[in-house]
C-alpha cells in the first residue's frame, strides 16, 4: 500500500472556474449490496485544462464524494503547480551538469598509457605535452 500525503490549499490560494470542472457519476465497485449496486454515489472530477482526473467512491453520499474529490483535485493541481518550478530548475541543472557517465567525457588521461584523448575531436596527445600545457593539438588551433 502507498500513501501520499498532499498538502491541502486553503480557499484562496487555489481557485478552479467551474467552467474547468467536468463532474460524473457511476456507481460504485466493490462490495456493498443492494445500495451500493442501485445508486450513482462514485464521482469522477475532471480539470479540462490540465486533464487531471480523480475518482472518489469512498462515502455512500454522492455529495460527500464530490467534496473530497474536489478537495484531492485541488490538492494535485497545488502539488504540480508547485513542483513545476522545481522541475524546470532540475532540468536546467542536468543538461549543465550531465549524468556523469562515460558520454559525458570530455577528455581521457591515461597515466599507464601517457595518454590524453579528446573525445570531441578525436585526437590524442602525450601525457608529457598535455602536462607541459601544450594543448594546441586538442584545441583545434
Amino acid at each position: 500500500m502507498t500513501v501520499a500525503v498532499l498538502q491541502e490549499p486553503e480557499d484562496s490560494s487555489l481557485v478552479i472556474p467551474p467552467s474547468e470542472l467536468e463532474w460524473r457519476t457511476s456507481r460504485g465497485s466493490g462490495p456493498g449490496g443492494q445500495h451500493r449496486n442501485k445508486t450513482e454515489s462514485a464521482v469522477v472530477l475532471t480539470h479540462l485544462p490540465s486533464g487531471l482526473t480523480v475518482r472518489c467512491e469512498s462515502e455512500r453520499s454522492q455529495h460527500r464524494n464530490r467534496d473530497t474529490a474536489l478537495r484531492v483535485l485541488r490538492a494535485r493541481l497545488l502539488q504540480a503547480r508547485q513542483e513545476g518550478p522545481a522541475r524546470a530548475a532540475n532540468a536546467e541543472r542536468r543538461s549543465q551538469v550531465g549524468s556523469g557517465q562515460r558520454g559525458d567525457k570530455v577528455r581521457t588521461i591515461r597515466c599507464q598509457d601517457g595518454l590524453v584523448t579528446d573525445h570531441r575531436l578525436g585526437r590524442k596527445l602525450t601525457l608529457e605535452a598535455y602536462l607541459r600545457g601544450e594543448w594546441d593539438a586538442l584545441i583545434g588551433a
